[in-house]
């Protein structure tokens, strides 16, 4: 069941906007100097990654979908000038993970939190196999220092998983989110595998306390924000989660608060392929009636 649906994740992202293909080529763009977003150049690669480039290592957060692994190879190393020494994975969905087993094979390290092991030991496949598992995992936080590059990975629990992961750029002010942020999209709170409406507002909060006006957000999806742009993202889940609840108060059924409609005022800006007003209205119904008879 997991896999399934983490596979229509995938797939749904790719075809439902712009009927694209898995890229073949990678594109990307330096956000300062040493940390670049990477890309796909001609479809899905998957979630955002980031590469920082330091002196001595490269660390690459997260590593796309598994048909893009040969081409992120290649061009990671072609930015870097030298081959990938350690990938972070934020969280357990095959769009951020997918390259796991082709970097590990090619001498990289996989660092991901325990949750994140966890899971895949049940189903590698979401990893590229079984040589896809992370090597280190930790609980709560690790620091890398690559460099002059400081990169402080930090565990926000029972959020779109249970074992997401956030990093922080201190010197540069720049904070790879991953899916804590969906940039102007519904999010994607998987309550399925760990995640929570709660856990995800409050790991948002986290971000946006480290933040300032001139932080460079990272998302897991859409284009690079800004401490004001999480904000509104975050300011958004707690309205619709309102406007839901009132209903749920009400003692509607969800067939009955789909029908009513409730997130129509965030349809035009807020609606995708993956979770589209509809599923959004059902994630937050879910959430809310969890447990009740």
């Amino acid at each position: 069941m997991q896999r399934t649906l983490l596979t229509f994740g995938l797939l749904s992202w790719a075809f439902a906007s712009n009927a694209q293909e898995f890229a073949t080529s990678i594109k990307s763009s330096e956000v300062v100097p040493g940390i670049y977003l990477v890309e796909g150049a001609d479809g899905f690669a998957g979630g955002n990654i980031t590469l920082l480039v330091g002196d001595d290592q490269v660390v690459l957060i997260d590593d796309g979908v598994e048909p893009i692994a040969a081409a992120l190879i290649e061009s990671v190393a072609d930015i870097a000038g030298r081959p990938v020494d350690f990938v972070i994975n934020t969280h357990v969905h095959g769009d951020h993970v997918g390259s796991n087993a082709a970097y590990a094979n090619a001498g990289a390290v996989v660092i991901a939190h325990d949750n994140i092991r966890k899971r895949l030991e049940t189903d590698a496949t979401l990893a590229g196999g079984i040589d896809g598992l992370p090597h280190i995992t930790f609980s709560d936080e690790v620091t890398f220092h690559a460099g002059g590059h400081t990169a402080k990975v930090f565990h926000i629990a029972a959020a779109h998983t249970d074992g997401d992961a956030a990093i922080q750029f201190p010197e540069v002010n720049v904070i790879h989110a991953a899916d804590l942020h969906f940039n102007y999209l519904f999010p994607f709170i998987d309550l399925d595998n760990g995640g929570s409406v709660a856990g995800y507002v409050a790991g948002q909060r986290r971000i946006i306390a480290l933040a300032d006006d001139d932080t460079i957000i990272i998302p897991g999806h859409g284009p690079l924000a800004s401490k004001a742009d999480l904000q509104v993202a975050l300011d958004m889940l707690i309205d619709a989660e309102a406007r839901i609840k009132v209903l749920v108060d009400q003692g509607k059924t969800q067939d009955e608060v789909l029908a009513a409609n409730p997130l129509a005022d965030y349809h035009e800006e807020w609606n995708w392929g993956f979770i589209s007003t509809e599923r959004m209205t059902t994630t937050l119904y879910r959430s809310l009636t969890a447990g009740a008879e």
